[in-house]
């Protein structure tokens, strides 16, 4: 018996949801290896102290890495926040504008490329819708504020912070988070909540926690 043609469309509705269902499937699994990712990290977290050749040493193998699988958010945004650094190598003004702007775009654009499947861990075990709105976070609150966007960085720190998915984050991802917020209340003058993030890692045993400690002490004098 020929199928009707609603029983077609519905057929191929199926199995539209199905491959839809399969991309997104492959979409929260495939990662770069932790290797390459972790030897790009290491770069990142040098460059986040001033380090300028780290800085374009973290961009350039981010880049890389992102060209491997443009698809996935969390390269993007680290990318993103590694070009934004950049604007600090140069004393050329429309240089300076130019690699901030080129990194903030591609922040905007991994915080797009979210979806269900980023719930999920993709790198260093840590699920990418919170890696990503961190990553864009910690960079929106870090520049200028005539680039206006602090107030979406302060919101996106504390939707990481209100995340489900943050209680079973890795312990150095959430010790880093609460060290941003701590910091950021510590700059709102509350410092109560500066103290509940700090008591966090420290109760916790983070790897932040010697840190934390001193910041600790520095508050109660």
């Amino acid at each position: 018996m020929k199928p009707t043609a609603p029983s077609r469309i519905a057929r191929h509705i199926c199995q539209m949801a199905i491959a839809a269902s399969l991309l997104g499937l492959g979409a929260a699994a495939f990662a770069v290896p932790d290797a390459q990712f972790q030897a790009a990290f290491q770069q990142f977290i040098q460059a986040s102290f001033g380090d300028t050749a780290a800085i374009d040493a973290a961009a350039e193998a981010f880049t890389g890495l992102l060209k491997i699988e443009p698809a996935n958010p969390v390269l993007m945004a680290y990318t993103g926040s590694a070009t934004t650094m950049k604007a600090s190598t140069t004393v050329l003004p429309w240089k300076k504008m130019g690699y901030a702007e080129d990194g903030l775009s591609q922040l905007d654009k991994a915080l797009a490329m979210l979806n269900a499947s980023h719930d999920a861990p993709m790198q260093r075990g840590t699920p990418g819708v919170l890696e990503v709105k961190y990553v864009a976070a910690n960079t929106f609150l870090a520049v200028p504020g005539f680039m206006n966007r602090h107030e979406r960085g302060a919101k996106l720190l504390a939707d990481v912070l209100a995340n489900p998915l943050f209680a079973n984050a890795p312990l150095p991802f959430k010790g880093t988070v609460w060290l941003k917020a701590a910091s950021e209340a510590t700059k709102a003058n509350n410092t109560a909540e500066a103290r509940r993030y700090l008591g966090l890692i420290v109760e916790q045993q983070a790897p932040q926690a010697a840190k934390a400690q001193e910041l600790l002490k520095g508050l109660s004098s």
